[in-house]
């Protein structure tokens, strides 16, 4: 019978995988020119990742959320979350090793 990963090894993996992606995004966007990155900003600035509808910006405790109005998903900026929270937590501190902050 197979053993099963600790939730501690499965944490490492998938921060592993996450520390990987991340480097491979960040070296295609230094590899695409100025052109293509406005190309694909204009395409895609402020619709929504999940449906694709456009979103709108809202303010929670003096903070811009961006909001889908046609699915209902909520999406923060860098740093957006912890403003509304109003405090740093462990779970940010996590985030923030894992995303490169």
């Amino acid at each position: 019978m197979p053993l099963k990963p600790t939730n501690a090894e499965a944490e490492y993996f998938a921060r592993e995988e996450a520390i990987k992606l991340r480097k491979l995004a960040q070296k295609s966007c230094r590899e695409m020119n100025a052109e293509e990155q406005e190309k694909l900003k204009k395409l895609h600035y402020l619709h929504c990742p999940k449906c694709g509808m456009e979103m709108n910006t809202i303010q929670i405790n003096a903070v811009e959320i961006d909001k889908c109005f046609a699915c209902g998903g909520l999406y923060f900026d860098d740093g957006e979350l912890e403003k509304v929270a109003g405090r740093a937590s462990s779970f940010f501190q996590v985030m923030e090793e894992v995303l490169g902050k």
